[in-house]
């Protein structure tokens, strides 16, 4: 089976359609939803679809790290499937027959990510390029060098991995995706698959421009390699 776990935030208008896709997944799942505090009725919109909602109570914003921890912690499934909330999977029901036949085949792999994607009616040129050398990235860091990596839109782990590295760092406000993954490729195989496309807003590069998220990524992955803690102190909201 498998939990999907998707951290939300004040995410009314892009949460419909990612729980709309993934509730049309036909094989064994559950859906959970961890939110941080939302006040714009995105906690209503996601009663729609689940009744397994995680609802972050202090008064503090938490990392999307606590968050992703949040709702691991509540699933049953055997494989954890981390989504961002603006993230679509085109047939679905293919695209988790690939990646169980990732795992089947080789039982040392724990984790898997593939390609991201702008979804068509947003993208740019210059997302295209970027997302497209991010595969390159991944590819070489999962598939070659054995030191794993991939980013939060899509992240498919198997539950006994992820527990047995303690899940995502709580303290990280930023690369605590590529992080976890970093930990995973110590135990198993972390895989990137080209086969595997998600699609996502690409809303935060759109409102920053690409020079500064780039920046942003290069330096707290950096940082957190580095030191064990990120660069930036809380991860700005961009809706």
């Amino acid at each position: 089976m498998i939990s999907f776990i998707i951290p939300t935030l004040d995410e009314r208008d892009t949460i419909e359609a990612t729980l709309r896709c993934v509730a049309g997944y036909s094989g064994p799942h559950e859906l959970i939803v961890s939110d941080g505090g939302s006040t714009d009725g995105t906690v209503e919109i996601c009663r729609r679809y689940t009744d397994k909602i995680v609802v972050h109570g202090q008064q503090r914003r938490q990392t999307i790290a606590e968050a992703r921890n949040a709702g691991a912690a509540v699933a049953a499934g055997d494989y954890l499937v981390f989504l961002d909330a603006d993230v679509v999977i085109p047939a679905i029901d293919r695209f988790f027959a690939l990646a169980h036949n990732v795992f089947r085949c080789d039982g040392r792999v724990v984790a898997l990510t593939g390609k991201y994607r702008v979804t068509p009616q947003t993208r740019t040129a210059a997302d295209a390029y970027v997302f497209t050398m991010l595969g390159l990235q991944f590819w070489l860091q999962n598939n070659l060098l054995g030191i794993g990596g991939a980013g939060g839109e899509f992240q498919m782990v198997t539950t006994e991995a992820f527990r047995a590295v303690g899940g995502f760092d709580e303290r990280l406000a930023a690369a605590e995706d590529m992080d976890l993954f970093r930990r995973l490729s110590r135990i198993g195989r972390t895989r990137f698959e080209r086969r595997l496309t998600v699609y996502h807003s690409g809303r935060r590069a759109h409102a920053v421009g690409w020079r500064t998220l780039l920046w942003q990524w290069f330096s707290n992955s950096v940082s957190v390699f580095v030191f064990r803690r990120s660069v930036s102190k809380e991860w700005t909201v961009v809706r």
